[in-house]
C-alpha cells in the first residue's frame, strides 16, 4: 500500500521540482551560455563546462523560485500560472524558499570556482531578476527594459567562463540577446494580455495590444538583426562570423521579421504565438549557427 502511495506521489513531487525552478527556461538559458563558452574558448575544457552547465542551471532555477514566492498570489488570479506548486498548494513558500537559496548558494559557489566574474555577472543576474524585474512588472512597462539585462547575461556569461575578461566580444554576445528579447516577450505579453490583466502585468510597451506595441517589436526585432551580423564586419575583437554565417543569421533574422510584420498586419493572438515561437527557434539557431562558424 505505502508502495503504491509513494509511486503515485513521487512523479507528482518531481514535476512541481521542475516547475518551481521552470526547469524546460533554465535549460535552454544553459545552452546559451555553452555557446558562449564554446565561441569563446580556445580549447574546450569540458570541467568548466560541465561546472557552468550546473552553476547556470542553478542561478537560473533560484531565479524562478524567488520569482514564484514574490509572485504566488498574483500567479493564482491568472489561468497560465494558478496551478504552479505554491499558489496550486502543492508547496509551501519555506519549502520553495529553501530550494531558492541552496540553488543559490551552489550557483555561486560553483560559478566562482570557474572564475570571479562569471560569478559576479551570476549574482547579478539573480538580483536584477528577482528585486528589480519581478516587482516592476506590475508597475510599469519597463520591467521588460529590466528584465532583459538578466536575460541576456547567459549567452555573454560563457564567454567570460571561458576567457574570465569582459570586452567587446562578450558586449556584443549581450546586445544580440538584449535586443532579441523584446520582440519575444512582447509576443508573449501579447497573446496572453487578458490574462496578464488579471494578474496586474504592465508587459506591452503601450499596454495595449495596438500597432505603437507591433511598431516598436518590428523596430527590436530590426535591431536584433543588425547586432546578429556585427561579427562579419571585423571590429567584435575574437568573435568573428564568415560571409556564410553572416548570410544565414542574416537569412533567421528575417524570418523572425516576417513575423513581426505579420503581427503588424493581423493584429492577433495568433500572429502573436507565431512570432514567439519564431523567436525561441531564432536564438537557438543563430546561436547554433555562431559555434558551427567557429570550428568549420
Amino acid at each position: 500500500m505505502s508502495t503504491t502511495k509513494s509511486s503515485i506521489a513521487r512523479p507528482s513531487v518531481i514535476s512541481d521540482f521542475k516547475e518551481i525552478t521552470k526547469m524546460r527556461l533554465a535549460l535552454s538559458v544553459v545552452f546559451s551560455s555553452l555557446a558562449g563558452y564554446l565561441l569563446g574558448v580556445d580549447q574546450i575544457d569540458f570541467k568548466i563546462l560541465t561546472l557552468l552547465a550546473f552553476g547556470g542551471y542553478f542561478m537560473v532555477g533560484a531565479s524562478n523560485a524567488f520569482n514564484q514566492i514574490i509572485e504566488k498570489d498574483l500567479d493564482a488570479l491568472m489561468n497560465r500560472t494558478k496551478n504552479r506548486p505554491i499558489p496550486g498548494g502543492r508547496m509551501s513558500v519555506s519549502t520553495a524558499f529553501i530550494i531558492a537559496s541552496i540553488f543559490t548558494l551552489l550557483g555561486v559557489i560553483i560559478l566562482y570556482t570557474i572564475n570571479k566574474q562569471t560569478a559576479m555577472f551570476g549574482a547579478i543576474s539573480i538580483f536584477l531578476y528577482t528585486c528589480v524585474y519581478t516587482p516592476l512588472k506590475t508597475k510599469t512597462p519597463l520591467a521588460v527594459f529590466v528584465g532583459a539585462i538578466p536575460g541576456a547575461i547567459p549567452f555573454m556569461l560563457g564567454w567570460v567562463a571561458a576567457t574570465d575578461d569582459f570586452g567587446i566580444e562578450p558586449g556584443t554576445l549581450f546586445a544580440l540577446q538584449f535586443f532579441w528579447q523584446f520582440p519575444h516577450f512582447w509576443a508573449i505579453g501579447w497573446f496572453l494580455f487578458e490574462d496578464y490583466k488579471k494578474g496586474g502585468f504592465f508587459m506591452l510597451p503601450t499596454g495595449k495590444q495596438d500597432r505603437g506595441t507591433a511598431v516598436q517589436t518590428i523596430t527590436y526585432t530590426i535591431w536584433t538583426l543588425i547586432v546578429s551580423i556585427l561579427p562579419v564586419f571585423g571590429f567584435t575583437g575574437k568573435l568573428q562570423l564568415s560571409i556564410i554565417g553572416a548570410v544565414v543569421v542574416f537569412i533567421l533574422g528575417l524570418g523572425m521579421l516576417y513575423y513581426a510584420i505579420r503581427l503588424f498586419r493581423e493584429m492577433t493572438e495568433k500572429a502573436a504565438k507565431q512570432l514567439m515561437l519564431a523567436s525561441v527557434s531564432y536564438i537557438t539557431l543563430v546561436q547554433i549557427v555562431y559555434v558551427i562558424d567557429k570550428f568549420i
